[in-house]
């Protein structure tokens, strides 16, 4: 029984690996990548959603890959948006019991087990995160950006932008008057992200993040968008 279960955890790595090995090899030359998280319960009515196509039309105008988990909700809207832009749509799909459906709107699609390792490919292959409103998952993600930049496991200068104030106001105000009041961060801490309303705000600090960083931008162009689009 000891035998078997060793025997179990040992293949454990080799199908880890194997999802290392398959993420790196398919994401290796995806080119300049933001990465968009967002609720899976967003329905095609919600104002985030259609505001999450058009920020995935933008990036994909402006020359971006747009990389979503792949599944329903908001992450629908940025790939289908990325693909209205004829830009690079991207699915890090995730095996679970309920929920999870693969949306229809991805060029290159690839399906994890391992949480952990589909972290990884968020992370390593994006330049920024943009965060629409949505459940545990997306708070998961958004708190272990800023605290990978926190701690500097990853460079200051990348932009966490969280769309929608009305939806993040309380949070935010809640880290303000407990966070900061007990000490837990700092008011500096404040930096880390960004909130913002709309598509051409995004637009401004990925320019102004890409500049910092001193790489080129893209060959496309989103400073035509604006609300009127």
């Amino acid at each position: 029984m000891i035998e078997d279960l060793r025997k179990s955890e040992t293949w454990r790595v080799f199908r880890i690996q194997s999802e290392l090995v398959e993420g790196f090899e398919t994401l290796y030359d995806l080119g300049p990548a933001v990465t968009v998280f967002g609720g899976s319960r967003m329905t095609e009515d919600s104002f985030y959603y259609h505001q999450a196509v058009r920020v995935g039309k933008m990036l994909a105008d402006a020359g971006f890959s747009v990389i979503t988990g792949g599944g329903p909700g908001i992450m629908e809207a940025a790939n289908k948006g990325a693909k209205i832009g004829k830009g690079k749509s991207v699915g890090l799909n995730i095996q679970l019991p309920h929920e999870q459906q693969q949306n229809a709107y991805q060029d290159l699609s690839v399906n994890f087990r391992y949480f952990f390792v589909r972290k990884l490919m968020f992370i390593k292959y994006a330049l920024a995160y943009i965060i629409f409103p949505g459940g545990f998952g997306t708070m998961d993600e958004m708190f272990e950006a800023l605290t990978l930049v926190q701690t500097g496991k990853i460079r200051d200068a990348f932009p966490i932008i969280l769309f929608g104030s009305d939806y993040w106001k309380g949070l935010v105000d809640w880290m303000k008057c407990t966070l900061v009041a007990e000490g837990s961060i700092s008011e500096k801490d404040f930096s880390l992200f960004h909130v913002v309303d709309d598509a051409s705000e995004v637009c401004e600090l990925l320019k102004e993040h890409m500049k910092a960083i001193g790489i080129e931008q893209p060959s496309g162009d989103c400073s035509k968008h604006n609300n009127k689009h």
